[in-house]
């Protein structure tokens, strides 16, 4: 007989434990933004704050709670009187309101932290969920530190609180410091040991230190926990938290061994993640999971010709389903014959084997000397091959640009094409980049859709040379644009002409 399946609730805490990260804070828009982007997502409980921490903090939970339907909203609070009423006026306006409370029992944070006894512990636990309880349905309770905290205590403190209330039992891997075997052992006890277990849900909260958070919170979620913390991007204190889309996604890939189910929109993680990296300014790192640029990039021959024949040969996820619009196969110097080919064939270009063989020639020594071949480099290799004539390059004769605070920016340019220079006067854009793109794109003709754009120091001292690097999508095809000069916009002006001399070459 199949196992059934079980949905797993998703609780999303990026609005307050992601929020903790140094440097991740966040304004009242910027949380409503994310807020809706994890209703979209179908998360089924959003933290949206710690009420108390500070007035904005506050606001943000009182608004949520206001504007956000289709998710639980959920507000932290110590397991005090003055945290737990506050959280209450926060989170009053919520279609489906939660107060989450917690309080240390692990022996550690009882000695230096709290300073208090067990029996203290547990009184203290009872009456603020009890406090809780008398303000909504809804409370969930977590013993901090619940990992290094002795499991008889813990089972302990768990079933006291579900006696006075509590409908979930957070149990937090607050530092990081748990094991799978480890973390699937403490919720197999409470599940054994505690008597009152099933009036409520067990949820799991786990922190990255040892890069175990989302290996733990599947080892949690197999022996009973029907509740999942995590944050988008894995962002939170420290290390971070479980990973949203690492654990929805390990759970929907391996359905045929987890029998899991959530409600997550899978095509709206990427989105997401890319909205909560801009807000917050934590870019995802190239080879993060599922969300990174290079999750779904392939740039070794062997595994481009096995994707060219069958995709799941060395993709075990579709990129559609996250989000990305198709998988990438990234040329380079270990790139094969096969994907030279299907990218020449993509931008129209049909080779002969013979062609196809001596520009593959080409194509290696280039690629030992770049670490990415683009688009534009393709079609160059194959021009010159096939004996096209280049069209006459574009060059920068002479530029003026004025700009500042209170005024418009200006540009002045001047380029030569061949014996001929074309003149252009623009005001216009959002300071000096923006216009010198403006003024090249009027008379070259070329539209283009920048889609990275970055300004390093290629040497010492404050008269250094400055390199511009920027890439650039010209009707659905990518090209990369060099310059360098110690102006920065004559550095920009040489990167957005060395991008168009290749599309029109």
């Amino acid at each position: 007989m199949e196992p059934t399946n079980r949905r797993i609730i998703v609780f999303d805490t990026t609005l307050r434990d992601g929020e903790q990260s140094p440097g991740a804070s966040m304004n009242l828009d910027e949380k409503l933004k994310i807020a809706h982007a994890l209703v979209d997502l179908g998360v089924d409980v959003i933290e949206a704050g710690f009420p108390i921490a500070s007035p904005g903090d506050f606001e943000s939970v009182q608004q949520i709670a206001l504007h956000c339907q289709g998710a639980t909203i959920c507000g932290l609070a110590r397991c005090n009187e003055q945290d737990i009423d506050r959280a209450w006026e926060a989170l009053k306006s919520a279609h489906r309101p939660r107060i989450h409370v917690f309080l240390a029992t692990s022996a550690i944070h009882r000695e230096f932290k709290l300073r208090m006894t067990r029996e203290e512990i547990i009184a203290r636990a009872i009456s603020g969920v009890q406090r809780a309880a008398r303000y909504c349905d809804d409370v969930e309770f977590s013993p901090e530190d619940a990992a290094r905290t002795e499991v008889d205590f813990l089972c302990q403190v768990v079933e006291a609180a579900i006696d006075a209330g509590a409908t979930t039992v957070n149990i937090p891997d607050t530092v990081g410091y748990a094991t799978p075997a480890h973390m699937g052992g403490v919720i197999r006890k409470l599940r054994d040991r505690v008597p009152n277990i099933d009036r409520a849900v067990i949820s799991i909260h786990c922190h990255n230190d040892l890069g175990l958070a989302v290996a733990n919170s599947l080892a949690a979620l197999e022996e009973g926990a029907g509740q999942v913390e995590c944050t988008v991007n894995g962002i939170g204190e420290r290390a971070g938290n479980c990973s949203l889309e690492e654990i929805v996604m390990a759970l929907r890939t391996r359905h045929d061994y987890y029998r899991f189910e959530t409600k997550i929109e899978t095509r709206r993680l990427v989105p997401t993640s890319r909205l909560v990296a801009g807000i917050t300014g934590m870019q995802v790192q190239r080879n993060k999971a599922i969300v990174g640029r290079n999750a779904f990039a392939h740039e070794a021959g062997i595994h481009q010709d096995g994707m060219l024949k069958e995709p799941s040969t060395y993709e075990i996820m579709r990129p559609e389903d996250v989000g990305f619009e198709r998988t990438d196969l990234v040329l380079g110097k270990h790139s094969g014959r096969a994907a030279l080919a299907d990218r020449a064939k993509a931008m129209g270009f049909h080779l002969t084997g013979e062609q196809l063989h001596e520009i593959f020639d080409r194509f290696k020594l280039l690629a030992d000397k770049k670490k990415e071949i683009y688009d534009g480099d393709i079609a160059a290799l194959i021009k010159q091959q096939l004996h096209d004539q280049p069209e006459r390059e574009w060059r920068l004769v002479d530029f003026c640009v004025r700009s500042g605070s209170s005024i418009a920016p200006r540009m002045e340019l001047t380029l030569a094409r061949g014996s001929e220079q074309f003149h252009e006067t623009l005001e216009d854009g959002d300071g000096p980049v923006d216009v010198a793109f403006l003024a090249v794109e009027k008379i070259t003709g070329y539209k283009l859709v920048c889609r990275d754009y970055t300004v390093r120091s290629a040497t010492l001292g404050h008269d250094a040379l400055g390199e511009v690097n920027l890439d650039v999508d010209f009707q659905g095809r990518s090209y990369r644009g060099r310059g360098m000069s110690t102006d920065t916009v004559e550095a920009t002006l040489k990167a957005i002409l060395d991008a168009i001399n290749q599309i029109a070459s």
